[in-house]
Protein backbone atom coordinates (compact mmCIF):
# COMPACT_ATOMS: atom_id res chain seq x y z
CA UNK A 1 0.00 0.00 0.00
CA UNK A 2 1.05 3.48 -0.78
CA UNK A 3 1.98 6.43 1.83
CA UNK A 4 -1.50 8.12 0.46
CA UNK A 5 -3.79 5.33 0.70
CA UNK A 6 -1.88 4.68 4.30
CA UNK A 7 -2.70 8.52 5.05
CA UNK A 8 -6.46 8.50 4.01
CA UNK A 9 -6.49 5.03 6.05
CA UNK A 10 -4.98 6.22 9.08
CA UNK A 11 -7.48 9.29 9.25
CA UNK A 12 -10.01 6.87 10.33
CA UNK A 13 -8.97 3.50 10.64
CA UNK A 14 -7.35 2.00 14.15
CA UNK A 15 -7.47 -1.44 12.68
CA UNK A 16 -5.70 -0.86 9.28
CA UNK A 17 -2.95 1.60 11.34
CA UNK A 18 -2.51 -1.60 13.47
CA UNK A 19 -1.30 -3.36 10.44
CA UNK A 20 1.32 -1.50 9.70
CA UNK A 21 3.24 -2.29 12.66
CA UNK A 22 5.30 -5.00 10.99
CA UNK A 23 6.16 -2.90 7.61
CA UNK A 24 10.02 -1.71 6.48
CA UNK A 25 10.70 0.94 8.91
CA UNK A 26 12.06 2.78 6.08
CA UNK A 27 8.24 3.21 4.26
CA UNK A 28 7.48 4.58 7.82
CA UNK A 29 10.30 7.31 8.10
CA UNK A 30 9.09 7.92 4.45
CA UNK A 31 5.44 8.56 5.93
CA UNK A 32 6.71 10.96 8.60
CA UNK A 33 8.84 13.29 6.27
CA UNK A 34 5.56 12.99 4.36
CA UNK A 35 3.29 14.10 6.88
CA UNK A 36 6.04 16.75 8.19
CA UNK A 37 5.64 18.59 4.64
CA UNK A 38 1.92 18.22 4.26
CA UNK A 39 1.79 20.28 8.24
CA UNK A 40 4.18 23.48 7.00
CA UNK A 41 2.42 24.50 3.72
CA UNK A 42 0.10 26.69 5.19
CA UNK A 43 3.21 28.09 7.25
CA UNK A 44 5.23 28.01 4.46
CA UNK A 45 2.72 30.08 2.21
CA UNK A 46 1.91 32.97 5.03
CA UNK A 47 5.11 32.88 5.22
CA UNK A 48 6.20 33.93 2.05
CA UNK A 49 3.03 35.92 1.14
CA UNK A 50 3.89 38.38 3.95
CA UNK A 51 7.31 38.62 3.41
CA UNK A 52 7.07 39.55 -0.30
CA UNK A 53 3.49 41.79 0.33
CA UNK A 54 5.52 43.68 3.16
CA UNK A 55 8.98 44.38 1.50
CA UNK A 56 8.03 47.45 -0.60
CA UNK A 57 6.08 48.93 2.61
CA UNK A 58 9.31 48.18 4.80
CA UNK A 59 11.43 49.79 2.08
CA UNK A 60 8.90 52.89 1.63
CA UNK A 61 8.93 53.08 5.49
CA UNK A 62 13.03 53.13 6.09
CA UNK A 63 13.15 55.91 3.48
CA UNK A 64 10.16 58.26 4.84
CA UNK A 65 9.13 57.27 8.06
CA UNK A 66 12.27 56.07 10.64
CA UNK A 67 14.04 58.44 12.04
CA UNK A 68 18.14 58.67 11.64
CA UNK A 69 19.78 55.35 13.35
CA UNK A 70 22.99 53.30 13.78
CA UNK A 71 23.54 50.06 15.04
CA UNK A 72 26.91 49.38 16.19
CA UNK A 73 28.77 47.20 19.08
CA UNK A 74 25.66 44.45 19.24
CA UNK A 75 23.17 47.77 20.08
CA UNK A 76 21.03 50.26 18.24
CA UNK A 77 21.43 54.20 18.65
CA UNK A 78 19.14 56.69 17.93
CA UNK A 79 17.06 59.55 19.15
CA UNK A 80 13.79 58.27 20.45
CA UNK A 81 12.30 58.29 23.58
CA UNK A 82 9.50 55.29 22.90
CA UNK A 83 9.09 52.94 20.49
CA UNK A 84 7.86 53.58 16.80
CA UNK A 85 5.02 51.56 15.60
CA UNK A 86 3.96 51.87 12.10
CA UNK A 87 0.96 49.75 10.66
CA UNK A 88 1.36 49.19 7.06
CA UNK A 89 -1.99 46.77 6.23
CA UNK A 90 -1.10 43.67 6.70
CA UNK A 91 1.91 44.04 8.04
CA UNK A 92 3.57 45.91 11.05
CA UNK A 93 6.99 47.88 11.52
CA UNK A 94 8.08 47.93 15.28
CA UNK A 95 11.24 50.43 15.51
CA UNK A 96 12.51 50.23 19.36
CA UNK A 97 16.03 51.63 20.24
CA UNK A 98 14.90 51.78 23.92
CA UNK A 99 14.83 48.43 25.16
CA UNK A 100 10.77 48.51 25.95
CA UNK A 101 9.80 45.47 23.40
CA UNK A 102 10.76 42.43 23.78
CA UNK A 103 10.47 39.23 21.67
CA UNK A 104 7.81 37.65 23.45
CA UNK A 105 5.98 40.80 23.17
CA UNK A 106 6.44 40.37 19.21
CA UNK A 107 5.70 36.70 19.32
CA UNK A 108 1.51 37.65 19.75
CA UNK A 109 1.19 39.97 16.69
CA UNK A 110 0.60 39.82 13.64
CA UNK A 111 3.19 40.20 10.24
CA UNK A 112 6.00 42.33 11.54
CA UNK A 113 9.61 43.29 11.41
CA UNK A 114 10.98 44.56 14.57
CA UNK A 115 13.98 46.84 14.65
CA UNK A 116 15.21 46.34 18.81
CA UNK A 117 17.68 47.86 20.85
CA UNK A 118 19.66 44.19 20.56
CA UNK A 119 18.13 42.34 17.72
CA UNK A 120 16.06 41.95 14.48
CA UNK A 121 13.15 40.19 14.41
CA UNK A 122 10.51 38.91 11.34
CA UNK A 123 7.46 37.35 12.36
CA UNK A 124 5.43 35.85 9.19
CA UNK A 125 3.28 33.11 8.72
CA UNK A 126 3.47 32.34 12.63
CA UNK A 127 7.26 31.44 12.10
CA UNK A 128 9.86 33.59 13.79
CA UNK A 129 13.24 34.24 13.07
CA UNK A 130 15.21 36.21 15.53
CA UNK A 131 18.42 38.16 14.37
CA UNK A 132 21.29 39.49 16.91
CA UNK A 133 23.49 41.99 16.11
CA UNK A 134 26.07 40.63 18.29
CA UNK A 135 25.89 37.85 15.75
CA UNK A 136 28.47 39.45 13.34
CA UNK A 137 31.64 41.11 14.69
CA UNK A 138 32.09 44.83 14.22
CA UNK A 139 28.71 44.81 12.80
CA UNK A 140 27.81 48.78 12.02
CA UNK A 141 24.29 49.56 10.59
CA UNK A 142 22.58 53.52 9.58
CA UNK A 143 19.36 54.51 7.30
CA UNK A 144 21.34 54.20 4.08
CA UNK A 145 23.03 50.63 4.93
CA UNK A 146 19.40 49.18 5.72
CA UNK A 147 17.99 50.79 2.71
CA UNK A 148 20.63 48.73 0.41
CA UNK A 149 19.87 45.77 2.15
CA UNK A 150 16.33 45.52 1.76
CA UNK A 151 17.31 46.21 -1.86
CA UNK A 152 19.24 43.43 -2.45
CA UNK A 153 16.85 41.30 -0.04
CA UNK A 154 14.05 42.30 -2.22
CA UNK A 155 15.57 41.00 -4.88
CA UNK A 156 16.74 37.67 -3.46
CA UNK A 157 13.81 36.48 -2.46
CA UNK A 158 13.35 33.96 -4.67
CA UNK A 159 16.35 32.70 -3.12
CA UNK A 160 15.93 33.58 0.62
CA UNK A 161 12.23 31.79 0.75
CA UNK A 162 12.96 28.64 -0.31
CA UNK A 163 16.11 28.15 1.52
CA UNK A 164 14.03 29.35 4.72
CA UNK A 165 11.10 26.66 3.87
CA UNK A 166 13.81 24.11 4.02
CA UNK A 167 15.04 25.26 7.56
CA UNK A 168 11.51 25.06 8.63
CA UNK A 169 10.99 21.31 7.40
CA UNK A 170 13.57 20.07 8.69
CA UNK A 171 13.23 22.05 12.13
CA UNK A 172 9.42 20.43 11.63
CA UNK A 173 10.67 17.27 10.75
CA UNK A 174 12.98 16.94 13.98
CA UNK A 175 10.01 17.58 16.24
CA UNK A 176 7.72 15.40 14.41
CA UNK A 177 10.29 12.27 15.05
CA UNK A 178 10.45 13.56 18.78
CA UNK A 179 6.97 13.71 19.26
CA UNK A 180 6.56 10.10 17.50
CA UNK A 181 9.32 8.69 19.83
CA UNK A 182 7.64 9.71 23.38
CA UNK A 183 4.28 7.93 21.68
CA UNK A 184 6.19 5.12 20.94
CA UNK A 185 7.31 5.09 24.84
CA UNK A 186 4.17 5.54 25.85
CA UNK A 187 2.60 2.68 23.52
CA UNK A 188 5.22 0.42 25.12
CA UNK A 189 2.78 1.35 28.23
CA UNK A 190 -0.20 0.50 26.80
CA UNK A 191 0.76 -2.85 25.37
CA UNK A 192 1.81 -4.13 28.69
CA UNK A 193 -1.23 -3.37 30.48
CA UNK A 194 -2.95 -4.92 27.65
CA UNK A 195 -1.08 -7.68 27.57
CA UNK A 196 0.05 -7.06 24.13
CA UNK A 197 3.11 -8.68 22.38
CA UNK A 198 5.15 -5.73 20.63
CA UNK A 199 8.33 -4.45 20.48
CA UNK A 200 9.16 -0.63 20.42
CA UNK A 201 9.47 -0.91 16.75
CA UNK A 202 6.46 -1.82 16.73
CA UNK A 203 4.80 0.84 18.82
CA UNK A 204 6.79 3.27 17.02
CA UNK A 205 5.58 2.41 13.31
CA UNK A 206 2.10 2.83 14.88
CA UNK A 207 2.33 6.27 16.51
CA UNK A 208 3.95 7.29 13.50
CA UNK A 209 0.26 6.86 12.02
CA UNK A 210 -1.47 7.39 14.93
CA UNK A 211 -0.19 11.18 14.40
CA UNK A 212 -1.88 11.75 11.46
CA UNK A 213 -5.28 12.74 12.63
CA UNK A 214 -4.35 15.53 14.81
CA UNK A 215 -1.77 16.51 12.13
CA UNK A 216 -4.57 17.18 9.81
CA UNK A 217 -6.67 19.09 12.18
CA UNK A 218 -3.79 21.35 13.18
CA UNK A 219 -2.93 21.62 8.91
CA UNK A 220 -6.79 22.78 8.07
CA UNK A 221 -6.64 25.15 11.21
CA UNK A 222 -3.45 27.11 10.14
CA UNK A 223 -4.86 26.86 6.83
CA UNK A 224 -8.02 28.80 8.09
CA UNK A 225 -5.44 31.24 10.28
CA UNK A 226 -7.29 30.07 13.36
CA UNK A 227 -5.36 29.60 16.80
CA UNK A 228 -5.91 26.54 18.55
CA UNK A 229 -6.19 26.80 22.60
CA UNK A 230 -4.01 24.74 24.35
CA UNK A 231 -3.04 23.33 20.66
CA UNK A 232 -0.21 21.10 21.91
CA UNK A 233 -2.74 19.19 24.52
CA UNK A 234 -5.38 18.48 22.31
CA UNK A 235 -2.54 17.34 19.43
CA UNK A 236 -1.21 14.72 22.06
CA UNK A 237 -4.25 13.61 23.54
CA UNK A 238 -5.96 12.90 20.19
CA UNK A 239 -2.77 11.09 19.33
CA UNK A 240 -2.60 8.93 22.25
CA UNK A 241 -6.55 8.17 21.87
CA UNK A 242 -5.41 6.09 18.39
CA UNK A 243 -2.59 4.23 19.81
CA UNK A 244 -4.89 3.51 22.55
CA UNK A 245 -7.72 2.25 19.79
CA UNK A 246 -5.14 0.65 18.26
CA UNK A 247 -3.30 -1.36 20.25
CA UNK A 248 -7.18 -2.59 21.09
CA UNK A 249 -6.90 -3.89 17.72
CA UNK A 250 -4.00 -5.93 17.46
CA UNK A 251 -4.80 -6.85 20.94
CA UNK A 252 -8.32 -8.14 19.43
CA UNK A 253 -6.08 -9.47 16.53
CA UNK A 254 -3.46 -11.66 18.60
CA UNK A 255 -6.68 -12.93 20.75
CA UNK A 256 -7.98 -14.39 17.60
Amino acid sequence: MNIFKQFIRSLYSPKDIAQYRFQGIGKTILYVFFLTFLSIIPSIIYFSTAIVDGMDAIQESVKTELPSFIIENGEMQADLDAPKIINKEDFTIIFDPTGTIDQKEISNSNNTIALLKNEAIILAGGQIQPFSYSMVNDFTLSNDDLENILATVNSSLAIIIPLIAVVIYIFAAGLKFIEISFLALAGLLLQKLMEVNMQYRHTWRIAAYSVTLPTVFFIVMDSLRTLVPNGAIINWFVAFIILLLVIKEIAKLEKK
